[in-house]
This record gives C-alpha cells, sequence and structure tokens, in this order.
C-alpha cells in the first residue's frame, strides 16, 4: 500500500502510523520533520505547484517501492503556514526487515528536498521575509541514492 498526500492541515503522526501499519508488517520506520524555531522565525510557509508536487511525491514513492520490499509507504508532506514545533513532512516505510524500512525512509527524505517542486518562504519576529533556498548539502545527501 503507497499513500501519497500534500495536505494543509495538520498531520496526526499518530493516527497516520496507525493506520500504516495495520497490515502487521516487522519493521517501521519513520521520520518526522517540524519546523525549526530559530533565530526568531514565526512561520513557516511552503508554496506548491499541485500537479507538479504530488506528481513529484508520487514518483519518489513509486522509486522507492522499486528499490526496497515493502509493505507499506506513507509519505505526507504539508504546505501553507506552519509555526515552530509543527509537522511539515511524515515519512512512514514498513517492510519485514528493519534494513529496508530504514533504508527506504532515508531515500525519501534525501530525496525530497531536491526533487519536489516545493517554496519555502520564512518569516521573523523582526519583520525580515526570506525564501529558502535550497543547500548544498542536500544535493550531496540525495546524489549518494543515485
Amino acid at each position: 500500500m503507497i499513500r501519497v498526500a500534500v495536505q494543509r492541515q495538520a498531520i496526526d503522526a499518530a493516527a497516520e502510523l496507525a493506520a500504516h501499519d495495520a497490515g502487521g508488517h516487522g519493521a517501521s520506520a519513520s521520520f518526522i520533520g517540524r519546523v525549526r524555531g530559530d533565530g526568531g522565525l514565526t512561520e513557516l510557509f511552503l508554496d506548491h505547484h499541485p500537479v507538479l508536487t504530488v506528481g513529484g511525491l508520487e514518483e519518489l514513492a513509486t522509486q522507492a517501492a522499486a528499490r526496497w520490499t515493502l509493505g507499506a509507504l506513507t509519505l505526507i508532506h504539508r504546505v501553507g503556514g506552519m509555526a515552530p514545533g509543527e509537522t511539515i513532512v511524515l515519512v512512514l516505510a514498513s517492510s519485514r526487515h528493519r534494513g529496508e524500512a530504514l533504508a527506504a525512509c532515508e531515500f525519501l527524505i534525501d530525496r525530497l528536498k531536491t526533487d519536489v517542486m516545493l517554496w519555502k518562504r520564512e518569516s521573523f519576529a523582526d519583520g525580515r521575509v526570506r525564501w529558502v533556498e535550497q543547500r548544498e548539502g542536500d544535493h550531496a545527501r540525495a546524489e549518494r541514492w543515485d
């Protein structure tokens, strides 16, 4: 079972994990990405292209499912405005053995940072607003999966 979603509403990680792992897989790996509040950040806004963003997430999920034997895969990304501490992304990968679940989870989080159409804007308490550029380290982590 592969589930991919892009949504504005909060991600309920506990409910998603319960639904994801209802099949009784041997191992489940997870990644929860949250908004950091560094430097007085008050809001992170993620903009996206609905068709391209969903398509990019679906393509990554398909690649992971082809590369590892997975019993279930859940990939949810939020868009819109979020405050520090809120969940941005949830990745759940389940397989018979932990190695495949862990690798798939790491692959997905590494690749979505460079392969999926999302734009991040940060707003700060002092009035600064800036668009976030991809980091060189993001590309290096993504390239190791080629």
